[in-house]
């Protein structure tokens, strides 16, 4: 199967959503459209609301998408705009929501978005190609302490200040415009035992400045925060994560909505206000299958984690 077609533990998805014949749905993060196709071919009277950032990804959908137009209706924007978009297609209360917080295939296999560190081209990295900053705004641009605090807190990677320091001293001699001149950099940084090691040496600083350049973490924390709020009783939240710093912050977010009342345990009575209104399907996040893996290698950090609102 092409990777291009293939959605990201697409049952699991489906199963999680518990879809309703006449239900209203989003996915805040269309993609390729595959998520999309299943959620409203089991709608009757229902309303699928899919929403993507990326232009190229909605002409794709719309082909893709074309028989089951009738009860789809396709959204370009952010998805930490849900609540605003929503409004605007006068919708309260939605019964599921969907987010796939990767980078999808054609994106990191359409070399010219820079997305990608095994092939080469501008350093881009933009999911919405109308924003104003790319990678190599923020490689050439930030200073050593910014970008060694995003290698640190979205790349979690060890060797921050070594990379960020050699990003500073080539930049001096030239600008760094393309995704090999980066990825030789990271590389003249590290040490030997580093590029021995089966990930790709420049994998962890391409996902901090790919989650700079979109603002990506701030967006999903902001998002799920509030997502609860436009759920009915019932009603689904399915989040597929891929790294660990993108699951935890969807834990916590899931959390935090999860335990009702949070006033100190000595109070006699309860002066936050605050209700329970999440409840995890699941303690863990599910994983996709080994077969689901071999056919296709990029699931293979992926996590979904579901919740219901109570």
């Amino acid at each position: 199967m092409e990777y291009g077609h293939y959605s990201v533990m697409l049952n699991e998805c489906i199963d999680g959503l518990k879809i309703k014949p006449d239900g209203i749905y989003v996915d805040a993060t269309l993609g390729m459209g595959g998520h999309s196709y299943e959620i409203a071919s089991r709608l009757e009277t229902g309303r699928l609301i899919a929403i993507d950032r990326d232009i190229m990804a909605l002409e794709r959908a719309v082909i893709r998408l074309e028989p089951l137009m009738d009860r789809i209706s396709l959204v370009h924007g952010n998805f930490r705009d849900m609540s605003a978009i929503l409004d605007d297609l006068s919708i309260g209360k939605v019964d599921g929501m969907l987010f796939d917080l990767g980078v999808s295939s054609p994106q990191l296999d359409e070399s010219e978005r820079g997305f990608s560190y095994m092939t080469d081209a501008p350093l881009d990295m933009r999911m919405d190609r109308t924003d104003r900053v790319t990678a190599a705004d923020i490689v050439n641009g930030w200073t050593y302490e910014s970008l060694k605090r995003i290698l640190y807190d979205f790349g979690e990677e060890r060797y921050a200040p070594r990379i960020a320091e050699a990003i500073v001293r080539n930049r001096e001699n030239r600008r760094i415009e393309t995704t090999l001149q980066l990825v030789d950099i990271i590389r003249s940084a590290m040490p030997a035992t580093a590029l021995r090691e089966k990930q790709h040496p420049a994998k962890r600083t391409f996902q901090a400045i790919r989650i700079a350049v979109n603002d990506e973490l701030e967006a999903v924390s902001e998002v799920l925060s509030t997502a609860a709020d436009r759920l009915r009783p019932g009603g689904r939240l399915a989040v597929i994560s891929f790294h660990s710093l993108e699951d935890r912050i969807v834990k916590n977010a899931i959390t935090s909505r999860e335990h009702g009342c949070i006033c100190p345990r000595d109070f006699p009575i309860c002066t936050c206000g605050f209700v329970q209104t999440l409840k995890s399907i699941s303690r863990k996040p599910l994983l996709p299958q080994e077969k689901e893996i071999e056919e296709n290698p990029r699931s293979r950090s992926a996590k979904l984690r579901v919740a219901e609102r109570v």
